[in-house]
Protein backbone atom coordinates (compact mmCIF):
# COMPACT_ATOMS: atom_id res chain seq x y z
CA UNK A 1 0.00 0.00 0.00
CA UNK A 2 1.21 3.48 -0.89
CA UNK A 3 1.05 6.27 1.45
CA UNK A 4 -0.11 10.03 0.00
CA UNK A 5 1.05 13.06 1.07
CA UNK A 6 -0.68 16.73 0.25
CA UNK A 7 1.46 19.54 0.20
CA UNK A 8 4.69 17.29 -1.10
CA UNK A 9 6.49 19.85 -2.82
CA UNK A 10 6.20 21.93 0.07
CA UNK A 11 9.04 22.89 3.18
CA UNK A 12 7.73 20.25 5.24
CA UNK A 13 5.58 18.46 3.10
CA UNK A 14 8.96 17.84 1.28
CA UNK A 15 10.87 16.88 4.18
CA UNK A 16 8.08 14.73 5.34
CA UNK A 17 8.47 12.33 2.06
CA UNK A 18 11.75 12.38 2.69
CA UNK A 19 11.03 10.90 6.44
CA UNK A 20 8.83 8.03 4.51
CA UNK A 21 11.08 7.02 1.99
CA UNK A 22 14.40 6.25 4.45
CA UNK A 23 11.21 4.36 6.15
CA UNK A 24 11.30 2.12 2.72
CA UNK A 25 7.29 3.70 1.85
CA UNK A 26 5.97 3.75 -1.28
CA UNK A 27 4.93 8.02 -1.76
CA UNK A 28 2.25 9.27 -3.89
CA UNK A 29 2.72 13.37 -3.76
CA UNK A 30 0.02 14.90 -4.48
CA UNK A 31 0.83 18.57 -6.01
CA UNK A 32 -1.53 21.51 -6.73
CA UNK A 33 -1.15 22.69 -10.20
CA UNK A 34 1.86 25.35 -11.21
CA UNK A 35 3.13 24.62 -7.77
CA UNK A 36 7.46 24.60 -7.95
CA UNK A 37 8.45 20.69 -7.76
CA UNK A 38 11.94 21.07 -6.66
CA UNK A 39 11.99 20.27 -3.70
CA UNK A 40 11.31 16.88 -4.82
CA UNK A 41 13.74 16.35 -7.40
CA UNK A 42 15.60 12.89 -7.55
CA UNK A 43 13.31 11.35 -5.31
CA UNK A 44 11.80 7.82 -6.31
CA UNK A 45 8.09 8.77 -5.51
CA UNK A 46 5.03 9.33 -7.94
CA UNK A 47 3.82 12.82 -8.61
CA UNK A 48 0.22 13.68 -9.10
CA UNK A 49 -1.55 17.14 -9.96
CA UNK A 50 -4.47 18.39 -8.12
CA UNK A 51 -6.57 20.63 -6.61
CA UNK A 52 -7.23 19.82 -2.53
CA UNK A 53 -11.05 20.83 -3.43
CA UNK A 54 -11.52 18.54 -6.02
CA UNK A 55 -13.14 15.62 -4.88
CA UNK A 56 -12.68 13.08 -7.13
CA UNK A 57 -9.18 14.08 -8.12
CA UNK A 58 -8.85 13.25 -3.96
CA UNK A 59 -10.04 9.75 -4.14
CA UNK A 60 -8.38 8.85 -6.88
CA UNK A 61 -5.06 9.89 -5.51
CA UNK A 62 -6.36 7.94 -2.37
CA UNK A 63 -6.79 4.80 -4.24
CA UNK A 64 -4.02 1.71 -2.90
CA UNK A 65 -3.26 3.99 -0.13
CA UNK A 66 -3.33 3.43 3.72
CA UNK A 67 -1.92 6.20 5.21
CA UNK A 68 -2.77 9.65 4.18
CA UNK A 69 -0.32 13.00 5.35
CA UNK A 70 -2.39 16.45 4.68
CA UNK A 71 -0.38 18.95 4.90
CA UNK A 72 -1.33 21.04 1.74
CA UNK A 73 -2.31 24.32 3.23
CA UNK A 74 -1.39 28.30 2.29
CA UNK A 75 0.75 30.06 4.97
CA UNK A 76 0.96 33.45 3.85
CA UNK A 77 0.49 37.03 6.35
CA UNK A 78 -1.45 38.42 3.57
CA UNK A 79 -3.35 37.17 -0.11
CA UNK A 80 -4.84 39.50 -2.84
CA UNK A 81 -7.37 36.95 -2.91
CA UNK A 82 -8.73 36.51 1.07
CA UNK A 83 -10.83 34.21 0.74
CA UNK A 84 -8.57 31.67 -1.03
CA UNK A 85 -6.86 31.15 1.95
CA UNK A 86 -10.35 29.50 3.49
CA UNK A 87 -10.72 27.83 0.34
CA UNK A 88 -7.54 26.24 0.17
CA UNK A 89 -6.68 25.97 4.39
CA UNK A 90 -10.61 25.10 5.84
CA UNK A 91 -12.81 23.70 2.62
CA UNK A 92 -9.64 21.95 1.12
CA UNK A 93 -9.16 20.26 3.95
CA UNK A 94 -12.75 18.90 4.91
CA UNK A 95 -12.66 17.53 0.93
CA UNK A 96 -9.71 15.87 2.04
CA UNK A 97 -10.21 14.23 5.03
CA UNK A 98 -14.00 13.21 3.41
CA UNK A 99 -12.05 11.60 0.87
CA UNK A 100 -10.05 9.63 3.43
CA UNK A 101 -13.03 9.11 5.42
CA UNK A 102 -14.49 6.85 2.55
CA UNK A 103 -11.78 5.24 1.80
CA UNK A 104 -10.99 3.46 5.05
CA UNK A 105 -7.35 4.28 5.49
CA UNK A 106 -5.41 3.19 8.40
CA UNK A 107 -4.17 6.43 9.71
CA UNK A 108 -4.15 9.97 8.61
CA UNK A 109 -1.79 13.11 9.63
CA UNK A 110 -3.24 16.07 10.10
CA UNK A 111 -0.91 19.22 9.89
CA UNK A 112 -2.45 22.27 11.74
CA UNK A 113 -0.25 25.00 13.56
CA UNK A 114 0.28 26.08 16.80
CA UNK A 115 -1.49 28.93 15.66
CA UNK A 116 -5.03 26.79 16.58
CA UNK A 117 -3.35 25.94 19.78
CA UNK A 118 -3.79 29.75 21.22
CA UNK A 119 -1.19 31.50 23.12
CA UNK A 120 -1.45 32.31 27.61
CA UNK A 121 -1.50 36.00 28.74
CA UNK A 122 0.27 34.62 31.85
CA UNK A 123 3.85 33.95 30.67
CA UNK A 124 3.34 29.67 31.20
CA UNK A 125 4.36 28.18 27.85
CA UNK A 126 0.39 26.73 26.24
CA UNK A 127 0.13 22.81 26.33
CA UNK A 128 -2.27 21.02 23.56
CA UNK A 129 -5.04 21.25 26.23
CA UNK A 130 -4.99 25.51 25.63
CA UNK A 131 -8.30 26.76 24.41
CA UNK A 132 -8.09 29.03 21.18
CA UNK A 133 -9.19 32.07 22.63
CA UNK A 134 -11.38 35.04 21.99
CA UNK A 135 -7.92 36.93 21.42
CA UNK A 136 -6.58 34.80 19.14
CA UNK A 137 -9.65 34.91 16.93
CA UNK A 138 -9.19 39.12 17.24
CA UNK A 139 -6.04 39.23 17.23
CA UNK A 140 -5.39 36.60 14.35
CA UNK A 141 -5.00 36.88 10.42
CA UNK A 142 -6.71 34.85 7.96
CA UNK A 143 -4.44 32.08 8.47
CA UNK A 144 -4.60 31.73 12.28
CA UNK A 145 -8.20 31.91 11.89
CA UNK A 146 -8.00 28.96 9.18
CA UNK A 147 -6.01 26.86 10.92
CA UNK A 148 -8.16 27.25 14.17
CA UNK A 149 -11.46 26.15 11.93
CA UNK A 150 -9.87 23.60 9.95
CA UNK A 151 -8.35 21.88 12.67
CA UNK A 152 -12.04 21.58 14.63
CA UNK A 153 -12.94 19.90 11.34
CA UNK A 154 -10.03 17.54 11.36
CA UNK A 155 -11.03 16.59 15.39
CA UNK A 156 -14.88 16.26 14.21
CA UNK A 157 -13.75 13.41 11.76
CA UNK A 158 -11.68 11.91 14.07
CA UNK A 159 -14.89 11.74 17.00
CA UNK A 160 -16.82 10.12 14.07
CA UNK A 161 -14.19 7.22 13.34
CA UNK A 162 -11.66 8.88 11.19
CA UNK A 163 -8.48 7.42 12.41
CA UNK A 164 -6.67 10.90 12.47
CA UNK A 165 -3.75 12.49 14.82
CA UNK A 166 -3.30 16.40 14.29
CA UNK A 167 0.21 17.54 14.80
CA UNK A 168 1.00 21.26 15.44
CA UNK A 169 4.32 22.35 13.92
CA UNK A 170 6.00 25.74 15.46
CA UNK A 171 7.98 27.84 13.77
CA UNK A 172 9.99 25.71 11.21
CA UNK A 173 13.41 25.91 10.25
CA UNK A 174 15.89 24.55 7.87
CA UNK A 175 16.48 23.28 4.38
CA UNK A 176 14.51 23.57 1.18
CA UNK A 177 12.33 26.86 2.52
CA UNK A 178 11.57 27.54 -1.40
CA UNK A 179 8.94 30.53 -0.47
CA UNK A 180 10.72 31.27 1.77
CA UNK A 181 8.41 30.56 4.52
CA UNK A 182 7.40 33.90 6.97
CA UNK A 183 9.87 32.37 9.17
CA UNK A 184 12.54 31.22 6.54
CA UNK A 185 12.15 35.17 5.70
CA UNK A 186 13.60 36.12 9.39
CA UNK A 187 16.66 34.50 8.36
CA UNK A 188 16.93 35.64 4.93
CA UNK A 189 16.33 39.54 6.27
CA UNK A 190 19.51 38.86 8.93
CA UNK A 191 21.46 37.35 6.04
CA UNK A 192 20.80 40.71 3.73
CA UNK A 193 21.38 42.59 7.44
CA UNK A 194 18.02 43.99 6.59
CA UNK A 195 16.88 43.65 10.22
CA UNK A 196 16.10 46.72 11.76
CA UNK A 197 16.21 45.77 15.14
CA UNK A 198 14.41 42.89 17.76
CA UNK A 199 11.16 42.95 19.44
CA UNK A 200 10.89 42.14 23.31
CA UNK A 201 9.16 39.06 22.16
CA UNK A 202 9.86 35.44 21.91
CA UNK A 203 9.03 32.24 19.67
CA UNK A 204 9.18 28.35 19.52
CA UNK A 205 11.43 27.23 16.84
CA UNK A 206 12.00 23.90 15.23
CA UNK A 207 14.27 22.07 12.75
CA UNK A 208 12.11 20.99 9.69
CA UNK A 209 13.43 18.02 9.84
CA UNK A 210 12.56 17.25 13.45
CA UNK A 211 8.99 18.56 12.42
CA UNK A 212 8.94 16.15 9.30
CA UNK A 213 9.97 12.97 12.06
CA UNK A 214 7.34 14.11 14.07
CA UNK A 215 5.08 13.46 11.45
CA UNK A 216 5.55 10.05 10.73
CA UNK A 217 6.03 9.23 14.67
CA UNK A 218 2.18 10.54 15.09
CA UNK A 219 1.14 7.98 12.07
CA UNK A 220 3.36 5.33 13.89
CA UNK A 221 2.50 6.22 17.58
CA UNK A 222 -0.20 9.30 18.08
CA UNK A 223 -3.24 8.18 19.87
CA UNK A 224 -6.55 9.03 17.46
CA UNK A 225 -8.14 12.17 18.34
CA UNK A 226 -5.14 13.60 19.79
CA UNK A 227 -3.42 16.46 18.72
CA UNK A 228 0.65 16.82 19.36
CA UNK A 229 2.95 20.05 19.58
CA UNK A 230 5.91 20.04 17.50
CA UNK A 231 8.44 22.41 18.63
CA UNK A 232 11.50 22.20 20.54
CA UNK A 233 13.29 25.68 21.27
CA UNK A 234 11.71 28.66 23.15
CA UNK A 235 13.62 31.35 22.54
CA UNK A 236 13.49 35.23 22.68
CA UNK A 237 13.46 37.25 19.42
CA UNK A 238 17.20 38.78 20.36
CA UNK A 239 18.66 35.51 21.62
CA UNK A 240 17.66 34.26 17.95
CA UNK A 241 19.07 36.54 16.01
CA UNK A 242 22.28 36.81 18.30
CA UNK A 243 22.39 32.84 16.90
CA UNK A 244 22.29 33.55 13.59
CA UNK A 245 24.51 36.95 13.63
CA UNK A 246 27.16 34.10 15.17
CA UNK A 247 26.42 30.98 12.33
CA UNK A 248 26.00 33.59 9.77
CA UNK A 249 28.99 35.78 10.43
CA UNK A 250 26.58 38.94 9.88
CA UNK A 251 25.77 42.25 12.65
CA UNK A 252 23.19 41.09 15.35
CA UNK A 253 20.51 43.46 15.82
CA UNK A 254 20.68 45.75 18.72
CA UNK A 255 17.95 47.98 19.11
CA UNK A 256 15.02 47.07 20.64
CA UNK A 257 12.09 48.19 18.97
CA UNK A 258 9.15 49.22 20.68
CA UNK A 259 6.07 47.45 20.88
CA UNK A 260 3.88 51.02 19.12
CA UNK A 261 6.80 51.34 16.94
CA UNK A 262 6.18 47.86 15.53
CA UNK A 263 2.84 47.97 15.47
CA UNK A 264 2.85 51.33 13.65
CA UNK A 265 5.61 49.66 11.37
CA UNK A 266 3.06 46.92 10.12
CA UNK A 267 0.17 49.23 9.62
CA UNK A 268 2.32 51.62 7.46
CA UNK A 269 3.99 48.86 5.10
CA UNK A 270 0.68 47.20 4.79
CA UNK A 271 -1.38 50.55 3.52
CA UNK A 272 1.87 51.78 1.68
CA UNK A 273 1.81 48.29 -0.33
CA UNK A 274 -1.28 47.24 -1.00
CA UNK A 275 -3.08 50.46 -1.51
CA UNK A 276 -0.60 52.81 -3.13
CA UNK A 277 1.78 49.41 -4.70
CA UNK A 278 -0.61 46.94 -5.40
CA UNK A 279 1.49 44.44 -3.68
CA UNK A 280 2.19 42.14 -1.08
CA UNK A 281 3.17 44.21 1.99
CA UNK A 282 6.53 43.00 4.24
CA UNK A 283 4.20 43.00 7.03
CA UNK A 284 0.40 44.32 8.47
CA UNK A 285 -0.54 45.07 11.38
CA UNK A 286 -2.58 41.72 12.57
CA UNK A 287 1.40 40.27 11.79
CA UNK A 288 2.75 42.57 13.63
CA UNK A 289 0.21 42.33 16.62
CA UNK A 290 1.17 38.57 16.46
CA UNK A 291 5.26 38.56 16.45
CA UNK A 292 5.04 41.37 19.46
CA UNK A 293 3.36 38.82 21.72
CA UNK A 294 5.76 35.84 22.79
CA UNK A 295 4.58 31.93 21.97
CA UNK A 296 6.24 29.68 24.16
CA UNK A 297 4.85 26.24 24.17
CA UNK A 298 5.20 22.84 26.23
CA UNK A 299 6.37 20.00 23.90
CA UNK A 300 6.67 17.75 26.45
CA UNK A 301 3.57 15.55 24.93
CA UNK A 302 5.21 15.03 21.45
CA UNK A 303 8.49 14.37 23.54
CA UNK A 304 7.22 11.98 25.72
CA UNK A 305 4.61 9.59 23.71
CA UNK A 306 6.26 9.79 20.05
CA UNK A 307 9.50 10.17 21.13
CA UNK A 308 10.14 14.12 18.98
CA UNK A 309 14.46 14.56 18.00
CA UNK A 310 15.63 17.52 19.32
CA UNK A 311 18.11 19.10 16.77
CA UNK A 312 19.93 21.98 18.58
CA UNK A 313 18.90 25.25 17.49
CA UNK A 314 22.71 26.44 16.44
CA UNK A 315 22.64 23.24 14.14
CA UNK A 316 18.82 24.15 12.62
CA UNK A 317 20.48 27.70 11.68
CA UNK A 318 23.37 26.43 10.36
CA UNK A 319 21.63 24.25 7.65
CA UNK A 320 18.99 27.63 6.91
CA UNK A 321 21.26 29.72 6.50
CA UNK A 322 23.77 27.55 4.26
CA UNK A 323 20.80 26.77 2.24
CA UNK A 324 19.91 30.26 1.75
CA UNK A 325 22.98 31.20 0.27
CA UNK A 326 23.69 28.19 -1.28
CA UNK A 327 21.02 28.68 -3.73
CA UNK A 328 21.01 32.52 -4.16
CA UNK A 329 18.23 33.74 -1.53
CA UNK A 330 21.14 35.70 0.34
Amino acid sequence: MKTLVTGASGFIGSSVVRKLLQRGKEVRCYIEPGAKTSNLDGLDVEQVTGDVNDRDGVARALKGCDTLYHLAAIYAIWLKDPPLMYRVNVEGTKTVLWAAFKANLDKVVYTSSIAAVGRRDDGIPADEGNQFGQHDWDEGNGYIRSKWLSELDALRFAREGLPLVAVNPAFPFGERDIGPTPTGSMIVAALKKEVPGYLDAGFCAVDVDDVAEGHVLAAEKGRVGERYILGNHNVMMRDFYEVVARVAGVPRPKRKIPTPLALGMGWMMENYAVKLKKKRPLATLKAARYTTATHFYDVSKARRELGLPVTPLETTIEKSVRWFRANGYA
